[in-house]
């Protein structure tokens, strides 16, 4: 992958150095992975940076029989950078919920790369924030409607990483067991709401090609302001 088209899919490299850049490709390895394999096991956490070309992945929390998805992330986002930067044990994993291209570097290149560059140093603390602002509002609209927190999570994984048109957006067909738990609500409230929402025509799903059709995103990102 050139330089000019890392810097595009990775909001992480956007204004990065271009020789920071080219040093960091020289020493990413590429991985493929198909659906439902482990991307990253709980042990392995602190080991490397992942960075997803394609694809679409979750990371879970394992506590004893208990599995929780946490977040589900897609192309152009990376995961791993907490474990190198505060070097503390993890009880996650990840797996890929689609066929999965990953770029890894390992903690030790990573680390120099942001010693090297002090702009993208100051960029990922920027998305650091981001992401913690996301789970504030997770954590604000804890108490409204179901359907209200559904919505926003539709919204913001279209925003995020779907390929988004002028009437609407297409985001993986992502399992309603996932889609409930990054939520906080029961799966058998997500698979009422989302049977409302197709039934409404905001939602469409094409089982073929494992993809989800957001197709009233204005309606939908009224009902998530609401």
């Amino acid at each position: 992958m050139q330089t000019e088209a890392f810097s595009e899919l990775f909001p992480l490299f956007k204004g990065a150095n271009p020789e920071t850049l080219e040093w960091l490709l020289s020493v990413a390895v590429k991985h493929d992975y198909p659906a439902n394999r482990a991307v990253v096991m709980e042990d392995a956490w602190g080991n490397a940076v992942y960075f997803i070309v394609s694809g679409w992945v979750k990371v879970r929390r394992l506590s004893g029989d208990n599995v929780v998805t946490l977040a589900i992330l897609g192309r152009g986002d990376f995961f791993g950078e907490m474990a190198i930067l505060d070097e503390s044990p993890r009880s996650n994993d990840v797996i890929a919920l689609s066929p999965v291209r990953l770029i890894s570097v390992s903690a030790q290149r990573f680390i120099q790369t942001l010693f090297k560059d002090p702009q993208l140093h100051h960029r990922m603390l920027q998305l650091m924030v981001r992401r913690l602002r996301q789970t504030n509002q997770r954590y604000q609209i804890r108490h409204r409607p179901p359907a209200v927190k559904l919505a926003n999570t539709l919204v913001e994984l279209a925003e995020n990483y779907g390929q988004i048109t002028e009437k609407r957006a297409d985001i993986f067909n992502i399992p309603y067991q996932d889609l409930a738990d990054v939520t906080d609500i029961s799966f058998e409230e997500t698979n009422k709401i989302m049977e409302k929402l197709i039934s409404k025509g905001w939602l469409e799903i094409d089982e073929d090609n494992q993809t989800l059709h957001l197709i009233n995103l204005k309606h939908l990102s009224h009902l998530a302001s609401q």
